[in-house]
């Protein structure tokens, strides 16, 4: 008598903690709509503002209000540090998906955080990943002329006030301080991929 061989897929999650808890962002770079999967906590990392965009020699560059041109750009980023970790939403993707967001994360590489999970209810994925700055991207400390982009730090505040009640509070809760101005800049060249957030 034959084995029988499951036909299910096992299923994959993404741990957004910044801009991807964002779902219309998100459906932007999937090219479908999308759902969170509910509010989780990534235990044993940390959250800070260390990934840094060269803002003069990558795919988009913005300029400020005066017409100069900040030298970095600093995103969000995750690093294991012991602790009850950052809050954030988990999304189902599938591992096509998980190549898309990739294109998304170009500063980040994928890591596996499943056993890190710590999730409202039942964690139902068989594999959830998030992305960490690449060695490349990561600073611990500001390079000189770095700044927030206003339109990244609003967005993400945005998408955390849209994920439940107190979880914009725990965001701030469990993010290091901000360590350089935030300020209003205008993309003026780019070569984004499609999907890609034109933003920030």
């Amino acid at each position: 008598m034959g084995r029988l061989v499951s036909t299910v897929s096992p299923r994959l999650a993404v741990f957004g903690y910044g801009s991807l808890v964002s779902l219309a962002s998100a459906e932007r770079t999937l090219g479908r709509s999308t759902a969170s999967a509910g509010a989780a906590r990534l235990t044993g990392w940390a959250r800070s503002w260390t990934q840094a965009r060269d803002n003069l020699r990558s795919e988009k560059t913005f300029a400020l209000a005066d017409g100069t041109t900040p030298s970095y750009c600093l995103g969000l980023n995750v690093e294991r540090r012991p602790g009850p970790g950052p809050n954030g939403s988990l999304i189902e993707i599938t591992e096509e998906e998980l190549d898309r967001l990739a294109v998304r994360e170009i500063r980040y590489d994928r890591v596996e955080v499943t056993a890190e999970i710590a999730a409202e209810g039942p964690l139902d994925f068989d594999r959830v990943v998030t992305f960490t700055a690449k060695p490349s991207n990561y600073a611990p400390s500001p390079p000189p002329g770095a700044i927030i982009l206003a339109s990244y730090a609003r967005a993400v505040d945005a998408a955390f006030e849209s994920l439940g009640p107190s979880q914009l509070e725990l965001f701030h809760a469990t993010t290091d301080p901000r360590p350089v101005e935030i300020v209003y800049g205008v993309l003026v060249r780019d070569r984004i991929p499609a999907g890609n957030p034109r933003e920030w």
